[in-house]
């Protein structure tokens, strides 16, 4: 997969293809401070070869895509008590972002998959931009509504925590973070944490602001659930039961909030997505898409 860089609007935004430039466009949104890379490329392929033209790419604030700068410094503390006043841009932003890509891709209507923050930016898009959605899928994620999705106190803290500057550091502190929110019930993947986390690092450097900007996104964008009414194309909502960082009850909400969405709870499954179910969730993803109108 060869790495790219498109222009959309202000920003510029890395991403990689993979398939045929004739099939389908599904474009994959990744969580937050998380690169594409963590849409891993096996994965990718199993999704090309289900038909699809396959679009990862890097959210602003991750990875090669543009960093904001000269807004204000992200306040989290102030933002998590209320203030959001400190968010240099919201998750409508990072949706334009993804139109954006798909404007200089020559993509008109998309199959959208998120995860975690990509999820909720997925969400936003179907919203905001519904002519350029044709299936939507949200993965571990939530509406919004703050009573809902909550973390636990110790996967709070692992969100909250600030990697170390260096290289093998910042791969401990992925380990850590896969021990606390992970899917350990999948088998032990320390080894690809660790091995995904030093290529981000090689790949996008060390920018705990970056971060802190994308989750200030999250605390500004406010309840979607309403405006979640509206959407109207297939939806599949997937969420593990041992989430510990998005709690189930995100994902329950979110397909209660959108007309016909399907709920897929996978036993077991935490906040990630670990390589045992990368063949289902290829073909859940497939499912969905194929209830779709074709653009």
């Amino acid at each position: 997969m060869a790495e790219r860089i498109a222009r959309c609007g202000e920003v510029e935004i890395a991403y990689e293809e993979l398939g045929r430039p004739g099939d389908p466009a599904l474009l994959l949104i990744m969580g937050l401070g998380t690169q594409m890379l963590a849409w891993g490329e096996e994965l990718c392929r199993m999704l090309a070869d289900r038909g699809f033209r396959v679009v990862r790419f890097d959210n602003r604030d991750a990875g090669r895509s543009t960093r904001i700068t000269g807004g204000p410094r992200p306040d989290v503390a102030a933002a998590l008590a209320g203030d959001a006043s400190s968010a240099s841009y919201t998750l409508s932003e990072m949706a334009a972002d993804t139109v954006g890509l798909m404007d200089a891709l020559g993509i008109g209507a998309a199959h959208l998959v998120g995860a975690s923050q990509g999820g909720m930016i997925a969400q936003t898009v179907a919203i905001e931009h519904p002519r350029r959605v044709l299936s939507l899928v949200s993965i571990m994620s939530t509406t919004g509504e703050r009573s809902v999705g909550r973390p636990r106190p110790e996967a709070l803290g692992v969100l909250l925590r600030s990697p170390p500057a260096d290289a093998e550091g910042f791969a401990e502190a992925a380990v850590e973070a896969f021990r606390a929110i992970g899917s350990r019930a999948f088998g032990d993947e320390t080894g690809r944490v660790r091995k995904l986390a030093l290529e981000s690092f090689k790949r996008g450097g060390h920018d705990p602001d970056a971060v802190a900007r994308q989750l200030l996104a999250i605390l500004a964008s406010g309840d979607r659930t309403e405006a979640l009414h509206a959407v109207r194309v297939p939806t599949l909502v997937i969420h593990g039961t041992e989430d510990p960082l998005v709690d189930v009850s995100g994902g329950r909400a979110t397909a209660a909030a959108i007309p016909g969405a399907r709920l897929e709870l996978i036993e077991g499954m935490g906040h990630d997505l670990p390589r045992a179910l990368w063949p289902r969730l290829a073909d859940l993803i497939a499912e969905n898409a194929a209830r779709a109108t074709p653009a």
